[in-house]
């Protein structure tokens, strides 16, 4: 069976078609980062608007690339949430129209179940159950998969998400948008050790995040120290040392809240997907795992951000368990994870 993944939930249009039998047939992805870095952050209007130009050359591409036929594909899976509203609609009525054309099924999928199951597109992927570090722009979480639709919410994060953190202690260091990537090439420059930073929450038995503080604490250093120093070398040098040290600073809490949920549930396999889990530093720190007798599993670079493999990948899944639904368009900019359930799916 051949699916056509579809994401549009925020500002990269994704597509891919992927076979039950043969894995990954073809992805392509458009980003929208250049347009909306001119406004220091992601315009729900704008980035609906270029979702509906990119969708259907993307799908010629995908189509091209696995010299498949619109004809040829069984079924469509579509982001229906969560996200932002108008962009979920632009990929929900893509997909539902184009199965609508082709006489085919049509899925809508949850955004983060792809996120948890990106590895599995991976040639040595994870098997169930596996504690996964779900870490991104939008979201912080800590969940144990014990298998397609059965998911238990361990914690999260009650204010701003790792990803979030990154960007707005980005903006405040005066670097371009997206922030994190600039942050973590900042921080190869400095002294992770430099400055003294809390771990938020660390000190709680629970598996919850918090990284607002942290963020609050890392702006006062920065407006502190150039209040009382005014070289530019001095300060360039203070900047990267502020972004190392914060970096290892949100590490160390998602490493040691990771490990902690690994001890309470009794498992041995860490998934961390997501856009943050491309971050190096975190990679480098996770991998120090594997020591210990955990084992370690990620998304290839280019599956970590939003993409439509994931989704094609889920919904490909979900179908072939016999899930379904009807011909109506209905995205949930607001869909909580544990509310999918492994009997009773209706995105």
């Amino acid at each position: 069976m051949i699916t056509l993944g579809i994401e549009s939930s925020c500002d990269e249009t994704g597509l891919a078609l992927y076979c039950t039998n043969k894995g990954l047939l073809a992805h392509a992805l458009f980003s929208q980062t250049d347009q909306h870095a001119l406004y220091g952050g992601v315009v729900p209007e704008l980035a609906s608007r270029d979702h509906v130009r990119r969708l259907v050359p993307l799908t010629r591409d995908v189509c091209k690339q696995a010299n498949c036929t619109l004809n040829e594909i069984d079924s469509v899976a579509f982001t229906a949430g969560p996200g932002l509203a108008g962009a979920l609609l632009t990929g929900a009525m893509m997909g539902r129209g184009l199965a609508w054309a082709l006489q085919k099924p049509a899925l809508g999928v949850h955004h983060l179940e792809g996120h948890l199951l990106a590895p599995m597109l991976e040639p040595d992927p994870p098997v169930f159950p596996f504690v996964c570090l779900l870490v991104s722009g939008g979201h912080t979480q800590l969940v144990v998969v014990r298998g397609l639709g059965q998911y238990e919410l361990l914690g999260e994060s009650i204010d701003d998400a790792a990803g979030e953190a990154f960007d707005k202690t980005a903006k405040m260091l005066g670097l371009s948008y997206p922030g994190g990537p600039e942050l973590a090439r900042l921080a190869e420059c400095g002294d992770a050790a430099a400055v003294p930073l809390p771990r938020p929450m660390m000190d709680r038995p629970n598996l919850d995040f918090s990284f607002s503080g942290l963020k609050t604490a890392a702006i006062t250093r920065l407006k502190a120290f150039n209040q009382t120093n005014n070289d530019p070398t001095t300060q360039e040098r203070f900047r990267a040392d502020l972004a190392a040290s914060f970096q290892q600073a949100v590490v160390d809490v998602l490493i040691g809240k990771s490990q902690r949920a690994l001890a309470q549930t009794g498992l041995s396999r860490l998934v961390i997907s997501g856009g943050v889990s491309a971050n190096q530093q975190l990679r480098a720190a996770a991998d120090e795992l594997e020591t210990r007798g955990i084992s370690v599993f990620y998304p290839r670079l280019e599956f970590c951000t939003d993409n439509g493999a994931m989704i094609a990948l889920a919904g490909a899944l979900r179908l072939a368990r016999g899930d379904a639904s009807d011909m109506s368009v209905n995205v949930k900019p607001r869909w909580p994870l544990e509310s999918l359930n492994e009997h009773t799916y209706q995105p």
